[in-house]
């Protein structure tokens, strides 16, 4: 199978154009895309970050010597992922780049892979849990005038976006469709003929990824999970402070 980059080049122009004239033509848009850039620093940076933690605590040292053992957010951007993100709200890191065979035996390969997989959507799922405590410590020790002022309402905002951007990567990523996390999550628990069949088909189930995000079906499938996630979690944290 064959994925023509063209299309997924042409799709994504056209995305990026469109985001970024409804951020021009609304100064409210433009106001969320700037708050929202902390959030995305902190999802992408930690996320990648626990990839090649994970990565390297299992014996393989491919992402220590390839600088990528750093929470710098310099070390884990993607350049084209991060400019989708902003404005187009469909982005990515730069992958953590490992090698299976470094791994060490506790675990089979994999295992060992499926671990480190699954480390980055755990690490924004666990950092959307910390924002939250965060977000309702402030709003429960902070004064009225506080919360109403400027940057009372600018920082309540930005860990709110913080929140929902974390939620929404460990959601995206866990989809069990290549080239995502969650494809790697899977495999171990898939008996030897599914798991053979799903290697075998893995451009067929990357062309179903593409298709699915080109129509905009995976952002309707997500949209709500993540809202629920979002809301339990604020929830949550909301019981937990007696708010």
């Amino acid at each position: 199978m064959y994925i023509d980059r063209r299309m997924i080049y042409i799709v994504m122009a056209i995305m990026l154009i469109s985001g970024l004239a409804s951020y021009l033509s609304d100064v409210n848009n433009l106001l969320g895309l700037l708050l929202s850039i902390p959030g995305i620093l902190i999802a992408i940076t930690f996320h990648e970050f626990a990839h090649a933690f994970a990565a390297d605590k299992l014996g393989d040292d491919t992402p220590r010597n390839q600088g990528r053992l750093t929470l710098n957010p310099l070390g884990h951007l993607d350049p084209i992922g991060t400019i989708m993100l902003l404005f187009a709200r469909v982005g990515w890191g730069k992958p953590v780049e490992v090698n299976p065979r470094n791994y060490d035996r506790r675990f089979s390969m994999d295992k060992a892979d499926s671990i480190v997989s699954i480390a980055g959507p755990l690490m924004n799922f666990l950092l959307a849990i910390v924002l939250t405590l965060i977000y309702c410590l402030i709003y429960k020790v902070a004064s009225i005038t506080f919360l109403n002022s400027q940057i009372g309402t600018i920082i309540m905002l930005m860990l709110n976006i913080a929140i929902s951007i974390n939620v929404g990567l460990g959601v995206f990523n866990l989809i069990p469709l290549p080239p995502l996390d969650g494809s790697k999550v899977i495999k171990p628990f898939l008996p030897f003929n599914a798991r053979e069949w799903f290697e075998k088909n893995e451009k067929l189930f990357e062309m179903i990824f593409v298709a699915l995000w080109i129509f905009g079906i995976l952002g309707k499938i997500i949209s709500p999970v993540i809202s629920i996630i979002t809301e339990g979690i604020l929830k949550l944290g909301f019981t937990i402070f007696g708010i």
